[in-house]
C-alpha cells in the first residue's frame, strides 16, 4: 500500500516521503482502517517537525484525524493510532475510540467533524460553559480549528467576532457567519472588540494562537470573562501577567482535548452524538477548503504548517 512516512523529523515538504509498505497488521483491540478522508491538521506539521507532545518512533505515518471503512463495512472516524497515521491507503485505528461517520456527512466533511469540533466544543462549553448572548472572540477564524469554534459559537447564541490574517481569509469568516471580522494586519483588535461590545469586551475569548493574539485578548476579555488556551500556532507561548487577570477578574482556562480520551471517555462519545445532531440540524458544516490527491499530501502540510490555509484541506487516498 502507500504511505507517506517520516523517516527523519524536519519541515512537512522535505521529512514526508510517499513509499509503498506493507499493510499495517492491527494489535489487540484495533481496528484495520481503509482511508476514505484525512484532514490535515496543525499536529500534523509539529509531528513532521518533532514538536508533538507525542512522538512516535521513527518511521511513522502523519495524519491524526481520519474518515474510513472497517473491514466489516462500518464508516467511521476518529484518531488513528500511530505510527499507522492517515496519510496513506489504510490506517490502524483503536476500536474503543472509533465513532460512527454522521450520514449527513460525506467523508471529508465527516473527518473534519472530530479533532476541531470536538475542541471547539470542549472549549465553549464544557471550559468556558458559554451563554446565549455573550460575546465570543474566535482567533484565527478562518482556519480548521476556528471556524469549528465560530460555527459553534453561533449554534450556542453568542455573537461571534473573527480575527483573521488577510482579506481572503476575512471573506471566509464573513461566509461562516462572524458577526464582525477583525483583519490583525489591518484593524486595530482592541479598539474593534470595545467599540462591537459596547465597551464591556469578549465574553469568551477562544485563541489557538498564542503570542501577541493572547496578549491583545487580555486587554479587551470582558469582566469575569473567560481566555481558553486551545493551543500556539504562532510558535510563542505567552507567560500571562497573574496579577492582571486578578485585578481585571477573568479566567485563564487551558484545554488538552486529548485528556479527555484517558480521564473521561464518555464524554467524547456524548459530545459526538451533540455535534451528530447539530450537523444534521445543518447548524454546523465543516469546512473543507480543498480535496487532494494523496500525493499531494506533503504540500498540504506544508500550507497549513505555514498558516496559509483556510478551513480544512483534505487528502484522499
Amino acid at each position: 500500500m502507500r504511505a507517506w512516512q517520516v523517516r527523519e523529523t524536519g519541515e512537512p515538504v522535505e521529512s514526508m516521503r510517499l513509499a509503498e509498505v506493507e499493510r499495517p497488521v492491527p494489535g489487540p483491540g484495533q481496528l484495520l482502517v481503509r482511508v476514505s478522508a484525512a484532514n490535515v491538521n496543525f499536529p500534523d506539521a509539529l509531528l513532521c517537525r518533532g514538536q508533538y507532545q507525542i512522538r512516535p518512533p521513527l518511521p511513522f505515518t502523519p495524519g491524526v484525524e481520519l474518515c474510513g471503512r472497517t473491514e466489516d463495512g462500518r464508516r467511521v472516524i476518529g484518531t488513528p493510532a500511530l505510527p499507522y497515521g492517515g496519510f496513506a491507503d489504510y490506517a490502524v485505528m483503536e476500536g474503543a475510540a472509533t465513532l460512527p461517520a454522521p450520514d449527513s456527512l460525506d467523508d471529508a466533511q465527516a473527518a473534519a467533524l472530530h479533532i476541531g469540533y470536538q475542541t471547539g466544543w470542549f472549549g465553549l462549553h464544557r471550559r468556558a460553559a458559554i451563554r446565549p448572548g455573550e460575546t465570543l472572540l474566535v482567533h484565527a477564524a478562518a482556519g480548521g480549528v476556528g471556524s469549528a469554534a465560530v460555527q459553534l459559537g453561533r449554534a450556542a447564541g453568542a455573537k461571534v467576532i473573527g480575527v483573521v490574517g488577510g482579506p481572503e481569509k476575512a471573506r471566509t469568516a464573513r461566509e461562516l457567519g462572524c458577526d464582525l471580522v477583525l483583519d490583525r494586519h489591518t484593524d486595530d483588535l482592541i479598539a474593534g472588540v470595545k467599540e462591537f461590545t459596547g465597551g464591556r469586551g469578549a465574553d469568551v475569548v477562544y485563541d489557538p494562537v498564542g503570542g501577541e493574539a493572547y496578549a491583545k485578548s487580555a486587554k479587551c476579555v470582558a469582566f469575569e470573562g473567560r481566555i481558553v488556551i486551545v493551543g500556539f500556532t504562532s510558535g510563542t507561548v505567552p507567560a500571562p501577567a497573574l496579577n492582571h487577570a486578578m485585578v481585571k477578574n477573568y479566567s485563564i482556562l487551558g484545554l488538552h482535548w486529548g485528556l479527555y480520551a484517558r480521564h473521561d471517555p464518555a464524554a467524547i462519545g456524548a459530545c459526538h452524538r451533540e455535534l451528530t445532531k447539530l450537523a444534521a440540524e445543518g447548524a454546523i458544516a465543516p469546512l473543507v477548503s480543498a480535496r487532494l490527491p494523496l500525493e499531494q499530501a506533503a504540500e498540504a502540510v506544508q500550507k497549513v504548517a505555514d498558516g496559509a490555509s483556510t478551513g480544512r484541506i483534505c487528502v484522499i487516498p
